[in-house]
């Protein structure tokens, strides 16, 4: 079938035991969007498709491996495989494929994430809910360039936290709650001067909450720092204020002197395991406090609610927004 170029089948509850024969037969499609219907199997062969860049699946019945289809697409762009039950290892290849947009969560993945991630061109980078073991790469600082938001959430992550996530400094978004994820916090995430949603809770990061992280909601655009359910036993200068003003949340921690913390026993157990993670003092940017002269954002200075400043709604987020398996992200 001949001169089309755009399918949009999103919300239809279309039926179907495959694709196959469908869209592969459509040698001028470059969109196809068909999230939210009924359609099984897998992703086809659309090698034949020249002009093909966007490929929307998302919350279908597809299944098995992941669809290795995909990786000879040299013109893909946007690729939202969300929602679907996938299951397997994740290709390497995929991060090599010069993508906007990846979206893979809600599947059944289940590996160590490969060290080929820092080489993705992805914007929105979403492998939240699904089973990705071992730690986050230190190679994601290769993306540094590109990656806007990186959901990792409610994965099975361990090991510490890379120094590298800190050059990410085109990052608004940086999500790892959930996870098995232990250590301090790097010093170099103090860089991370665009991010406004920073989640780590629900790990086993230990140690004192750095201060040059909490400063990032005066002079940067932090919003939302999410800490809570970790081990942390302290706080930099300028955390207790963002506890006040509802942006730091530290609760289920290890700090004796405040309230809704974890029993002490728990606390004394943890911090008696053995700790491998190193403690890194390099920064590796020029941050604008260091030296008192710093000036506030006006994000920082913005009138809040009942005192505080308002948290940006996580609906705003593409990769949160891609968490909910409604008609697109």
């Amino acid at each position: 079938m001949r001169n089309v170029a755009s399918i949009d089948f999103n919300g239809y509850n279309l039926t179907a035991p495959t694709l196959n024969g469908f869209v592969d037969n459509m040698p001028d499609l470059a969109i196809f969007h068909a999230n939210s219907n009924n359609f099984s199997g897998t992703v086809p062969d659309l090698t034949k498709l020249p002009y093909f860049y966007e490929l929307d699946v998302s919350n279908n019945k597809l299944m098995g491996s992941f669809p290795t289809t995909v990786l000879p697409l040299s013109n893909l762009t946007f690729l939202d495989l969300r929602f679907n039950q996938f299951s397997g290892c994740v290709p390497p290849k995929v991060f090599d494929i010069t993508l906007d947009v990846l979206f893979i969560n809600n599947n059944n993945l289940n590996q160590p994430l490969p060290d080929e991630l820092g080489r993705t061109t992805a914007a929105y980078l979403t492998l939240a809910n699904n089973r990705f073991t071992g730690p986050i790469p230190s190679s994601i600082g290769q993306a540094c360039d590109t990656l806007i938001e990186v959901l990792f959430l409610n994965n099975l992550l361990s090991g510490c936290l890379p120094y590298e996530i800190g050059l990410l400094t085109k990052a608004t978004v940086f999500d790892a709650g959930t996870n098995q994820i232990t250590g301090p916090i790097p010093l170099s995430f103090g860089c991370l001067m665009k991010v406004e949603q920073l989640n780590l809770a629900q790990n086993l990061l230990y140690g004192e909450v750095p201060d040059v992280v909490c400063l990032l909601a005066d002079f940067g655009k932090l919003a939302n720092l999410s800490l809570s359910s970790n081990y942390f036993t302290s706080l930099g200068a300028s955390c207790l204020k963002l506890i006040k003003r509802g942006i730091l949340d530290v609760r289920r921690n290890c700090i004796p002197w405040l309230p809704d913390q974890r029993s002490p026993e728990k606390c004394d157990w943890f911090l008696k395991q053995r700790k491998y993670c190193p403690i890194l003092p390099y920064i590796p940017c020029h941050i604008p406090w260091g030296n008192g002269g710093g000036v506030q954002s006006a994000a920082a200075m913005l009138p809040g609610v009942d005192g505080d400043r308002e948290k940006a709604p996580e609906a705003r987020y593409t990769g949160y927004s891609a968490l909910h398996n409604g008609h697109g992200p």
